[in-house]
Order: structure tokens, then sequence, then C-alpha cells
């Protein structure tokens, strides 16, 4: 359950902060969600990074799928010298999961502190 709220919550923050402020803010975000919501490493990962590539990849498809791809087919040309516009979505997702995942898992491993080499503490 805490895996769908984390994930639910970096989205609609980063969603509303990137509508004010740059988009980085993201990072911030995910990492704030990751501080407050206890979970493992790997699961915080999990969650800021699927909830900014399906945040980034649906956006991008939605604004690319108003204008029927042109735009995409274009850049698509000019930076992978192929047509292929799903394959530039699917970076600009990956890019903003990476972005998200990250931090999640830094703010997740901040939370609490681990000395393996001094038990008593």
């Amino acid at each position: 359950m805490k895996f769908i709220i984390s994930l639910i919550l970096i989205a609609l923050i980063s969603f509303a902060l990137c509508t004010v402020f740059p988009w980085w803010s993201i990072a911030p975000a995910a990492f704030l969600v990751s501080v407050l919501i206890p979970q493992k490493a790997s699961v915080a990962f999990l969650s800021g990074f699927l909830a900014l590539f399906i945040l980034w990849g649906g956006y991008a498809f939605y604004i690319s799928n108003i204008n029927d791809h042109i735009l995409a087919h274009k850049i698509s040309v000019l930076i992978l010298k192929n047509d292929q516009p799903f394959v530039l979505i699917a970076i600009t997702a990956l890019i903003g999961g990476l972005v998200a995942g990250l931090p999640a898992f830094a703010g997740s491993l901040l939370r609490k502190p681990s000395f393996p080499n001094n038990p008593s503490i």
C-alpha cells in the first residue's frame, strides 16, 4: 500500500511542481516523498522511477498525439537518425524515471542510517 501511495504522491507533486518550476523539480519531490514514507531503498527507487516514467511517457505521448506526432517524427530523425517517434517518447520517459528514481533512492537511504561495523549504535 505504501508503494502505491508513494507512486501517486510522487506523480501528483511532480506534475504540480512542473507547472510552476523547472523540469528538475521532480527530483526534490521524489526525495521528500521517499523521506516521509518509509520504504526499502529498492522499492523507493522503483516507485520514483515508475511514477515519472508513466507521467512523462504518458504526457509526452499525449502532447505528441495532439499534433499527429509531427514534431516527434522530425526530432527523432534529427537525434536518432531514424523515424521512430515512439522510441523518442520512451527515452523521454526513461530520463524522467531516472531523474526521480535516484533521489527517491537517496531519500529512503537518508531515512534510517545503518552502521554495519558498529552493532551497538
